[in-house]
């Protein structure tokens, strides 16, 4: 990743799927809209469809990029594909400077391995929860684990 330009606003890309992502991002979202230096993209996978939908119409906010990845029975490996080629697509596309991701999920580690193939820095809202147990909960701890070692900004 190369430095980025301080002439141009900074490219943040906040990234989630799910409802409790929504709830818990719509305010920082908001925040960092109101923040005049930064260019704030809104990506999210749906990871969770209508229940995410519900979130973003009471938070007004609209996603810049929605991957609509939601399937009926949907097996974790294959939404961890689908969110590997969509979303590292969406990167290649916005060039943000940095996302942020929060929580445990499934979208949270495929988008933080996304970034990380290409150098760009994340952001962990979320971060400290830890259980100790790989399998419990699962494959949460995982996922907390995997986005914990790659992100270089943790946010309780």
């Amino acid at each position: 990743m190369t430095e980025p330009d301080a002439s141009r606003r900074q490219r943040i890309m906040v990234v989630f799927g799910t409802r409790p992502e929504a709830i818990k991002l719509f305010p920082v979202v908001h925040a960092l809209r109101q923040h005049g230096q930064l260019a704030v993209t809104v990506a999210v996978t749906a990871q969770h469809r209508a229940l995410l939908d519900q979130v973003l119409d009471i938070a007004g906010i609209v996603p810049d990029i929605d991957l609509d990845l939601m399937q009926a029975g949907q097996s974790l490996d294959g939404l961890a594909a689908r969110i590997i080629h969509s979303f590292g697509a969406a990167l290649d596309e916005a060039q943000p400077d940095r996302i942020l991701v929060h929580g445990d999920t499934l979208t949270t580690m495929m988008a933080t391995l996304c970034a990380y193939w290409r150098k760009i820095p994340v952001g962990h809202v979320e971060a400290g929860l830890r259980s100790g147990n790989i399998y419990a909960p699962w494959p949460e701890e995982v996922n907390r684990k995997v986005t914990g070692t790659i992100a270089d900004l943790h946010f309780a």
